[in-house]
């Protein structure tokens, strides 16, 4: 079911601000930015090596990235791997007794489908499948 990791995600205060460090400062190549309306949020891509990064920025208040800011402060959000068949996955795993966020996927990132398991299924670590539509 898991392909491979497909990226960390870091929650930022200020993805400008951010991208600026990890760019510029630590040397991690930047790929783009995009909104994804779905998760109230912009996400900033970059690689070191073919590493995937994402910064993640919260764009309103009951974003889930402005909350965990707000009560954790910036920092790892998650790992992604990647999976050929979201929907799948979240059969095969509720299946397993794993609690998901989801019970479709959900439109992410670069035209992609995904699912979040929740940290508790996970010891602690939010977890996010990644399907690549294109």
């Amino acid at each position: 079911m898991i392909e491979q990791l497909h990226h960390i995600g870091i929650a930022v205060e200020d993805l400008d601000e951010a991208v600026r460090l990890w760019r510029d400062r630590f040397g991690l190549r930047f790929d783009s930015i995009e909104e994804v309306p779905s998760e109230r949020a912009r996400v900033a891509v970059l690689f070191a090596g073919d590493v995937r990064v994402e910064l993640l920025e919260g764009t309103g208040d009951d974003s889930a990235i402005t909350k965990f800011v707000a009560k954790r402060g910036p920092g790892v959000h998650h790992l992604a791997f990647k999976v050929g068949d979201c929907a799948e996955s979240i059969v095969r795993l509720s299946g397993e007794g794993m609690q998901l966020l989801d019970e479709t996927p959900r439109p992410g990132a670069h035209h992609t489908k995904v699912t979040f398991v929740h940290p508790k299924s996970l010891m602690g670590v939010l977890t996010e499948l990644v399907e690549e539509t294109r």
